[in-house]
């Protein structure tokens, strides 16, 4: 069944903007009686058919409604650099989103090479990854900002940085993390955080964890990271 993605929902009915018009019906070839699911990223799944095939505003009638579809028990943060690839990146946001993150943040470290990212690509990548994975809820793309501001800030749960440096005292995310508990992790650049830079976490209550005995790109560490949060709540 076909899912689109409505931020906009309201009330019985549903007209698709021009652009999804025009490929649910020219495209996919989608008539009249035909079901299709809505997603409003706010947490909600929507059931209904189509029920005027226009190509310009394609109309969805709908039939139901499923609150607080597949709602975690907790939230997870990851803080992650920019990469130099930016297409490696997106490969991360698209993962992460897949496996169910609320929010991301990129992050300036004293080693990263790239300073921003595509926000109106990478945000288009989160709805099409909401759409591929069936997640009701939309992934927050925060603004970039500088690791000094980030780890100034006020969050729930266990916050976390995740480093390759064997000079400092690590644990796995089981050994610091807790079932249904909120988290924040910090993932750095391609040459790892500077011994600063973990410092300065470990002084404002970060627990330092690493992500097992092999060497990892910054993308893929910040998705083992997402998906060791996700199997330890299953």
């Amino acid at each position: 069944m076909q899912i689109f993605y409505a931020p906009d929902i309201s009330g019985d009915s549903y007209t698709i903007d021009e652009k999804e018009s025009l490929h649910i019906v020219r495209v996919l070839r989608m008539a009249k009686g035909s079901m299709v699911r809505l997603i409003d990223g706010k947490g909600n799944l929507y059931e209904g058919v189509i029920s005027d095939p226009d190509p310009r505003k394609c109309t969805i009638a709908i039939t139901g409604i499923i609150r607080n579809f597949e709602k975690r028990t907790y939230k997870l943060h990851i803080a992650i650099s920019p990469l130099k690839n930016a297409e490696r990146f997106e490969w991360f946001v698209e993962k992460s989103v897949e496996i169910g993150i609320d929010e991301i943040t990129p992050v300036l470290c004293k080693n990263t090479e790239k300073q921003g990212i595509k926000v109106e690509r990478t945000n288009n990548l989160i709805i099409s990854a909401m759409k591929q994975s069936l997640k009701s809820t939309r992934t927050i793309l925060n603004d970039t900002c500088h690791f000094s501001d980030f780890i100034k800030r006020s969050t729930k749960g266990s916050r976390m940085i995740a480093h390759c440096d064997n000079s400092f005292a690590r644990n796995k995310i089981s050994d610091v993390y807790s079932k249904n508990e909120d988290a924040v992790i910090l993932i750095g650049p391609e040459g790892d955080f500077s011994k600063e830079e973990i410092w300065r976490a470990i002084d404002t209550n970060f627990s330092q964890v690493h992500l097992g005995d092999s060497r990892l790109r910054t993308e893929t560490a910040g998705v083992a990271a997402c998906h060791s949060i996700y199997f330890i709540n299953q």
